[in-house]
């Protein structure tokens, strides 16, 4: 058995290729994240009609999500992020200490809320980053962390928050 697809950063692109062939799988990398939900316009009511996965890649857009407080020299889309990116960050970690959960965990559950969304595809670069996300990734969620981030504005409307 086997599934064909693609994968790439552009939601318009991938949307084009669910709705022109028969793929069974895209992998979109950081346009499904805590700071990036742009796939919510039309990528992932495509892949929800058509019956595609999603594997959300990059959902710690490429650093800032990656610990419990981005630095100031964190990295955004493989660049130095902005620092009204940093700040929104910073707001997201603010409700995550809030209720006892990390930002790291907190966006491995994210993408995982969508029904498009089969998988995640996290990048490590040392063991203990593997030992910190597989622990990480257990985290169980209040449903009011969800609720919080919407109040807040940091979360699309459209974004599923239950699982």
């Amino acid at each position: 058995m086997g599934a064909i697809g693609a994968g790439m950063y552009h939601p318009g692109k991938l949307t084009r290729l669910v709705e022109e062939s028969d793929v069974d799988v895209v992998m979109l990398s950081g346009r499904y994240t805590l700071l990036d939900q742009s796939a919510l316009d039309e990528l992932l009511p495509a892949c929800t009609d058509r019956g595609v996965s999603v594997l959300a890649a990059s959902i710690f857009n490429s650093g800032l999500l990656a610990t419990a407080r981005p630095s100031d020299g964190a990295t955004f889309d493989y660049a130095p992020a902005a620092p009204q990116m940093i700040e929104r960050a910073h707001r997201i970690a603010d409700v995550c200490e809030a209720h006892g959960v990390t930002l790291p965990a907190l966006a491995m559950a994210f993408p995982l809320l969508h029904p498009a969304v089969s998988g995640i595809v996290v990048g490590m670069r040392t063991a203990e980053e593997v030992h910190r996300n597989v622990a990480a990734f257990a985290t169980e969620f209040p449903d009011q962390v969800w609720d919080d981030l919407r109040g807040e504005g940091l979360l699309d409307e459209r974004a599923p928050v239950r699982a």
